[in-house]
């Protein structure tokens, strides 16, 4: 469920800041070298997407502007963006969030209230992770512009993760007076879906995906929510239906793709179950299409290769965690691929760092709570699921 949270603040990025109307901002120190980073190639599959081109030349074209005029500052905003669109496009969030964040540093530097980087930075303090700073940011950007929608959905996205639900109830509520959107629509699904309220997730994630345009990314995300929301309340078929859409919308969506290898493996068609996760996997970098495919392995029998698959998980984590380029905090992921290879001891461990910060956030105390059960402690782990 976190996962899926997480990429409502990814993929409603881009939306935001090609929304806003850049203001032309006053020129500084010209002298200054410009803080920007190269676009990363591609892989072979995404390389050859519609989109790339266009991204590219758009790059190339903001650099040029910046290292011409390195207190550009309209073009600045621009190229973050960028970078975050691509981030969320490929996957690779711990590089363009760095070269973002420094873009940022660049322009708060200048103007220091500049609406759009403080709700910039936000945006990325969330996406790493890191709720408590991010929620800070967002209020601030609230004093400057208090009825602008976006500036309450970060607040939404920060106080849910933080445990924080009515707060975020009120903040959803706001939202979605100030502007009904795809926005506003795809987090009171998912504030409904908290509260056990699946026929109300599932009405608003329709809305949301009604006010998306068929093929765009954001539109299509939502589309695989709403099959997931389906699949959740046993109504498979249409599930699938609203995978394939997705995948006919936006052909080889990683994440419909994966909507329809859970339901393969449901069906017990492990062979195309595993081809369908392992396509996903090979499109962006997500540990959950890893943990799918491992998954089916062990339903297939191949605990061996399952035991491989959570070694990668791992691995992986521990290179995201590890970055010492930027503050991304993934305890709670952590503990999860710790629970994969069986170290309950870790897992605790990291378990335990992320509910000293979030004390009442649903999905840590279950993972405490999983973790105290795996080792045999029963009495432990019952006061954690009783709060989540």
């Amino acid at each position: 469920m976190k996962k899926r949270f997480i990429y409502i603040i990814i993929s409603t990025i881009f939306v935001f800041a090609t929304g806003f109307i850049i203001l032309q901002s006053k020129t500084h120190d010209k002298h200054k070298q410009p803080v920007f980073s190269e676009l990363l190639l591609r892989n072979a599959a995404l390389s050859n997407r519609a989109d790339w081109k266009p991204i590219k030349s758009a790059a190339d074209a903001l650099t040029k502007k910046i290292k011409e005029n390195p207190s550009d500052i309209k073009s600045m905003l621009a190229l973050i963006s960028l970078y975050i669109q691509e981030g969320r496009v490929t996957g690779n969030l711990s590089y363009y969030n760095v070269a973002a964040m420094r873009c940022i540093d660049q322009v708060l530097k200048t103007e220091p209230r500049n609406f759009e980087g403080l709700t910039f930075r936000s945006m990325i303090l969330l996406s790493e992770h890191r709720f408590n700073e991010g929620l800070l940011v967002a209020r601030e950007v609230q004093k400057i512009n208090p009825y602008n929608a976006f500036v309450y959905g970060l607040m939404v996205d920060a106080n849910v993760e933080l445990g924080n639900y009515e707060a975020a109830l009120e903040a959803a509520d706001k939202m979605v007076s100030i502007r009904p959107d795809l926005r506003s629509y795809s987090r009171i699904a998912y504030l409904r879906e908290i509260h056990g309220d699946f026929p109300g997730a599932i009405n608003a994630m329709k809305m949301a995906v009604d006010a998306g345009a068929p093929g765009d990314e954001n539109a299509e995300w939502c589309r695989v929510q709403l099959g997931k929301l389906y699949e959740q309340t046993g109504k498979v078929i249409e599930a699938k239906m609203h995978y394939t859409i997705a995948m006919n919308n936006r052909p080889g969506y990683p994440y419909a793709l994966a909507g329809l290898a859970g339901i393969a493996a449901e069906e017990r068609n492990y062979e195309e179950a595993l081809s369908l996760y392992q396509q996903a996997d090979s499109l962006i970098p997500d540990h959950s299409f890893k943990e799918g495919i491992g998954e089916v392995y062990m339903l297939m029998g191949h605990s061996d290769k399952a035991k491989v698959i959570a070694e990668e998980i791992l691995v992986y984590m521990k290179k995201i965690s590890g970055n010492e380029n930027t503050g991304q905090n993934e305890d709670h992921e952590m503990a999860h691929a710790y629970i994969g290879i069986e170290n309950y001891d870790k897992a605790l461990e990291y378990a335990l760092l992320e509910y000293k910060r979030r004390p009442t956030n649903i999905e840590v105390n279950e993972t405490v709570a999983i973790v105290y059960y795996r080792k045999g402690d029963d009495a432990k782990a019952l006061p954690y699921i009783n709060t989540a």
